[in-house]
């Protein structure tokens, strides 16, 4: 992969005027250096002993606690960031180190806790962990690197927090977009009917549910015509809101006396639920940057910005797109070759692959990934000592995020946030962090006979 990167690298920046593909001046001459520097580091890496990584976890997280601090002061900005270190002819970008550095933390905490994260204290002291780097990161701001962080909740997720929890995150994300589509009262009523399908279906009680939705009905319906002949001020969506909250209050003493835990959890996922689509037109307006909002709303439609805001995605679409089934040929892409694509070399790097290669080729670099994605799964679920069982799954979240993304956005299927393809992507620090993370799992693996305590 590492090769075939560097490969799509030299045509992504091709000109006639510089052919060498060691040209040292050239993009891809200094990716050479940094593929032989990183083989380097992969060695150094496997000859440590395992047990250095699980001893020594939080003190080389608190290192990167400290560098992460320091590049705030002493960084080179870049693009508005401040997030590298300028080394002579090299920058270093220590948030891509710290993805490792934060998946040992992690690991090492959990390795004894894990069964406990179904509790408060274990759970908030592991996000404190996950969100500790990623809060000096966003104070760059790196928000693409911020974003990958929240990959590590599936490392939760498989240690043991609630179910409950993960959907919730996940829940968040899509009534976000969904609200954004569609108007609020809605959504809304659309997530009341999915709650008492999703209760009916869980209690086989139907008397229970349609008391339940009669009551919301009266309740929702006096509120309205209160709200239309007297108040004047409310509007739908709180009335609704309301109405559901007073629902709740005539159902509390049914969920205190039959203990129906399940009737309980549905109605806390409905209001958070709702209060939370009620926050999102704020959040959008308010916290989402200008350049934010431009992308989320290019990629919803709600705007066509094919010269400005789109033009990435645009003509990203444009090249992937040219390639057909085989792809033009090595070296051949028009869209690459004049430089239509920026950053065509970095995070969109895919749209060489797509164009020069076409959609055979595209596949055999995404079934590459998945190939090592679910091998990685293999090897985390075959140790024996839970730290290096969750150090692999933070190293299998972390390139499942960056290889999701990337590709995703590329084809205008997310957002566009800026972060690297693994190992593809043009960059000695991304390929350098991906290489510690990848090889200190399988000096973990290398020695799975033993327990780390």
């Amino acid at each position: 992969m590492v090769t075939l990167g560097w490969l799509n690298i030299y045509s992504a920046v091709y000109n006639e005027e510089n052919t060498r593909i060691l040209d040292f001046s050239q993009r891809y001459g200094k990716q050479f250096a940094w593929i032989i520097a990183t083989l380097v580091v992969a060695f150094i890496v496997v000859l440590i002993d395992s047990r250095f990584y699980f001893f020594f976890g939080y003190f080389i997280y608190g290192a990167m606690m400290f560098i992460l601090l320091l590049v705030l002061v002493l960084g080179k900005e870049v693009n508005g960031a401040r997030s590298w270190f300028e080394i002579g002819p090299f920058s270093i970008q220590p948030s891509e180190f710290a993805k490792a550095a934060t998946a040992l933390a992690l690991a090492k905490y959990l390795n004894s806790r894990s069964s406990e994260l179904s509790g408060f204290k274990a759970l908030a002291t592991s996000v404190a962990i996950i969100l500790a780097p990623a809060l000096l990161i966003a104070l760059q701001p790196d928000m693409g690197s911020v974003v990958v962080y929240f990959s590590f909740f599936i490392v939760l997720f498989r240690e043991g927090m609630s179910p409950y929890i993960f959907i919730s995150g996940l829940l968040m994300v899509l009534l976000f977009f969904l609200t954004l589509l569609f108007n609020n009262v809605l959504v809304i009523l659309s997530l009341v009917a999915a709650a008492f399908l999703l209760t009916w279906f869980a209690t086989r009680n139907m008397i229970l549910c349609f008391k339940g939705l009669a009551i919301f009905i009266i309740i929702t319906g006096l509120l309205y015509l209160f709200d239309l002949f007297v108040l004047e001020k409310l509007g739908p969506v709180l009335v609704i809101t309301a109405g559901l909250l007073l629902t709740g209050i005539s159902y509390a003493w049914y969920i205190y006396r039959q203990k129906s835990k399940v009737v309980l959890i549905m109605y806390l996922f409905l209001i958070g639920s709702v209060l939370f689509v009620n926050t999102v037109d704020y959040a959008f307006n308010h916290i989402l940057k200008p350049h934010q909002k431009e992308r989320v709303n290019i990629l919803l439609g709600f705007k066509s910005d094919p010269t400005g805001a789109g033009y990435s995605v645009n003509q990203s679409m444009i090249s992937i797109g040219s390639g057909g089934l085989t792809g033009k040929g090595y070296l051949q892409g028009t869209q690459t070759k004049f430089k239509f694509v920026p950053a065509q070399s970095t995070d969109f790097i895919f749209c060489t692959v797509g164009e020069e290669w076409g959609f055979a080729g595209s596949m055999v670099v995404i079934s590459l990934y998945l190939v090592l994605i679910f091998r990685l799964v293999f090897l985390a679920e075959r140790q024996r000592s839970s730290f290096s069982r969750i150090f692999g799954y933070g190293v299998v979240s972390i390139l499942f995020t960056h290889f999701f993304i990337n590709i995703g956005m590329a084809l205008g299927l997310v957002p566009v946030i800026g972060i690297p393809l693994p190992f593809f992507s043009y960059g000695g620090s991304s390929l350098w962090g991906f290489t510690i993370l990848l090889f200190i799992f399988l000096r973990l693996d290398a020695s799975r006979t033993e327990y780390l305590v």
